[in-house]
């Protein structure tokens, strides 16, 4: 437990961390990858490289001192962060090699004289208590998903029994149990922890559930990333038949329920988790305005699919807004999703559920969009493929 001394180092601490604390993280990251190679399949190497890791540990380390008095005003942080940790099967003895390496991190960093002895044993305290939060939370959600229908902890073998090619980017690949038995059931907008080896080297990865799970299969839908590690290996080498491990699904960003007009807007392939909210939405009366932004027709997964179910369901209003004119006439409108397209496209009467996802810069700027065309901020809400990071 925090001590009040220690408390206000903390938060002393904060406007140093706020100058340098990229730097921190990622001079952390270089030591804890490199001197403990087992936690390695934990990172994907490429938010590494782009910064986008470092970045978004900095603004968690920062948000946490921030509130080191309130923890309550983390608000959906710590479950964005839980989630993520089980889906990619982070367990307790992972933990003291974080804190290790973040407090030599500090104190290489900042140097003696900033990151005296009393620094870091408050550093060190507040590790230990944030570590202690998510060791319980992640430990309860492990127990809840083993001990549902369907459910297991740790890793479960499956087969991929499917692969359907959606765009010239896009493929889904189908994955059943080997052992026969039912699969725990995912909500609308979960993700499933995939653990593969590639060149013999493990890797893990999240991937958004793009269907309705039916208790029986998982569907995911990956794109093709230039220099992607894992993406190209599904892509190019992953047969029918082949079988490899997944975690149970997991993520906090899931449909809820309710009778205000739902709007699903995507960039992408941020529409693989709006597919199963898109079926979930169908199977109740509320209305449904399912706008889509991509690059071209060529890009465009799922755009048939859409279409039937719009055909057949009336509630459903769909919208899709191409970068480039590629002559094919499905696009709804050219350019970007700004301002007055989107203004146009909602229901006139602005107070709906919208959830978004794509692009970080696609999403900033849907943020600004709503909030001026009178969307309720508590009414909307979006989530990252990869780490989180703000959204301005």
């Amino acid at each position: 437990m925090l001590n009040a001394e220690q408390r206000a180092i903390i938060k002393a601490t904060v406007p140093l961390l706020e100058s340098g604390g990229e730097a921190l993280t990622t001079h952390f990251y270089k030591m804890m990858l490199n001197e403990h190679p087992e936690v390695r399949p934990l990172f994907n190497q490429a938010h590494q490289a782009s910064g986008d890791q470092p970045r978004a540990l900095a603004n968690g380390v920062l948000m946490y001192a921030r509130h080191i008095d309130q923890l309550d005003q983390l608000g959906g942080l710590v479950g964005q962060i839980i989630n993520k940790h089980v889906a990619l099967q982070i367990l307790p003895e992972h933990y003291p090699i974080v804190g290790s390496c973040l407090l030599r991190a500090i104190e290489e960093v900042l140097g003696k004289d900033i990151a005296t002895p009393e620094v870091i044993d408050a550093w060190g305290a507040a590790y230990g208590q944030l570590a202690d939060i998510l060791i319980g939370a992640e430990e309860s959600l492990y127990q809840q998903k083993a001990q549902a229908l369907g459910g297991w902890r740790g890793t479960r073998e499956f087969r991929l029994v499917r692969r359907e090619v959606e765009s010239c980017e896009i493929v889904s690949f189908y994955f059943a149990p080997v052992d026969g038995q039912p699969v725990l059931k995912a909500e609308p907008g979960q993700y499933i922890g995939l653990q593969l080896f590639v060149d013999g080297q493990e890797q893990r990865r999240n991937y958004s559930l793009s269907a309705l799970c039916d208790g029986v299969q998982y569907r995911i839908s990956v794109k093709r990333e230039p220099g992607g590690k894992v993406s190209n290996y599904l892509h190019d080498a992953l047969k029918v038949g082949d079988t490899l491990q997944l975690f149970p699904p997991a993520g906090d960003f899931t449909l809820a329920a309710g009778d205000k007009p739902l709007v699903l807007i995507s960039g992408g392939v941020g529409i693989t988790p709006t597919l199963a909210m898109l079926e979930a939405a169908l199977k109740t009366t509320r209305p449904v305005h399912f706008i889509h932004c991509a690059r071209n027709g060529a890009v465009h997964a799922f755009g048939d699919w859409v279409d039937e179910l719009a055909a057949r369901h009336p509630q459903l209003k769909r919208f899709y807004c191409y970068a480039e004119d590629d002559g094919s006439q499905h696009a709804d409108a050219l350019g970007v999703l700004n301002q007055e397209l989107l203004a146009e496209w909602l229901p006139r009467e602005r107070d709906v559920q919208v959830y978004f996802l794509g692009p970080k810069g696609f999403m900033a700027a849907i943020k600004r969009h709503l909030k001026a065309i009178g969307v309720p901020p508590g009414q909307s809400r979006y989530e990252f493929f990869g780490p989180a990071a703000a959204l301005v």
